[in-house]
């Protein structure tokens, strides 16, 4: 009898440490909650620009040699005429050699056709010739004529291609690039230096696909300046009609209104006016509110009848300083989790957080001094009797 108890409470004990632990209970997590309302949000497109002249040349030599001089640099300020690189001239200077000497001797030619045509004019007033023979002694003269003109004119292209060896400013500016040195071979329009002309300044800033439709020819732009952080006034001037091919964004130019633009390259931040929004009744929340579930944004929304959470997939249509603007999924009044937002689980049970009482002040120095001799003199010995 007593064998059969002992095995049937050796069975039992067995079954429980063989049978898994019951699983805690999940904590009750204090979370802090905000109420969804509307309100007013305004919204404007700031482009971050650069400063650049109206009129920016890339110089090169119409004919092509190897450069033995460059009188230009990088940032240097020139006048038109100035004299900003040289190539080596000495063929042009050898073929318009040869052309003078072609032109010398065609108009010996020519010459020659001349004398012969006045002899035989003369003999054919005393009919001594016939006017046929008259006639081809002409055509001989208007003959080396024309080659004597095609020669003057080879010889004035020579001439201008040895002068095409030197490159010179067209207009008075600021050297904004440098892109051949000395010593290099280059073709007829290599571009060799990059002039910014002295005048008009533009500011040039990008805009993305979606934006290039809302601007316009004549819409005013605020411009600021990034290191000065004065505001100019500007209109757009030119909306570029394709995209640039590695950005894939449009260029705008925006003239400014100033006798006094920034420096060339400066660079500013561009406002069009209109483009953006203002009044509007928008639900914003704090980021920490955000959190990501998959690819989609989410919130925690607390039911304050069961108070549990659940969570919310919603929209986000842009960022307002540290808010985001919630384009669907919310309604107002409902009640979301601004903080701890990942360490929740949805149907999970939370409290409200509360702010803890504030922590009483300590008592002042006076008190603490006499707190302080009670508590010396309680401790003393009594004095003893003598």
């Amino acid at each position: 009898m007593h064998k059969t108890v002992f095995a049937v409470l050796g069975a039992a004990l067995l079954l429980a440490a063989c049978s898994k632990p019951a699983a805690p209970e999940e904590p009750v997590r204090a979370v802090k909650v905000l109420t969804v309302g509307v309100d007013t949000f305004t919204s404007s497109h700031e482009f971050a620009g650069e400063v650049k002249a109206q009129v920016e040349s890339r110089l090169g030599f119409r004919v092509g040699g190897k450069i033995i001089k460059r009188q230009a640099e990088l940032g240097q300020r020139v006048k038109a005429g100035q004299v900003l690189a040289q190539l080596d001239p000495q063929d042009y200077k050898l073929a318009a050699d040869a052309a003078r000497a072609q032109v010398a001797a065609v108009a010996t030619q020519r010459d020659l056709a001349a004398a012969d045509y006045k002899r035989y004019k003369e003999l054919k007033e005393q009919n001594f010739i016939s006017g046929a023979e008259l006639e081809r002694r002409e055509a001989t003269l208007k003959a080396a004529q024309a080659q004597l003109e095609q020669a003057q004119s080879q010889l004035a292209v020579q001439g201008n291609q040895a002068n095409y060896a030197v490159l010179v400013a067209d207009v008075s500016g600021v050297v904004t690039a440098v892109e051949a040195e000395a010593g290099q071979v280059v073709s007829a329009g290599t571009p060799v230096l990059r002039i910014a002309a002295d005048g008009p300044r533009d500011v040039v800033f990008s805009v993305p696909e979606d934006k290039v439709a809302a601007i316009r020819v004549g819409m005013p732009v605020k411009v600021r300046v990034w290191a000065q952080g004065t505001e100019l006034a500007g209109k757009v001037r030119e909306v570029s009609a394709s995209a640039d091919p590695a950005t894939r964004t449009y260029p705008v130019k925006v003239a400014l209104d100033t006798r006094e633009p920034p420096v060339l390259g400066a660079t500013v931040y561009v406002q069009p006016q209109g483009l953006g929004a203002s009044g509007l009744q928008v639900i914003k929340l704090p980021t920490s509110a955000l959190r990501q579930e998959g690819k989609n944004s989410a919130v925690w929304v607390l039911d304050k009848a069961s108070m549990t959470v659940r969570s919310q997939t919603i929209q986000i249509a842009t960022a307002d300083g540290n808010e985001a603007v919630i384009a669907a999924g919310l309604q107002p009044g409902m009640l979301v989790v601004s903080a701890g937002v990942h360490v929740l689980s949805p149907g999970q049970k939370v409290t409200i957080y509360q702010s803890k009482a504030p922590v009483a002040q300590a008592p002042t120095a006076q008190a603490a001094t006499d707190s302080i001799a009670s508590a010396a003199a309680a401790t003393a010995p009594a004095p003893s009797a003598k």
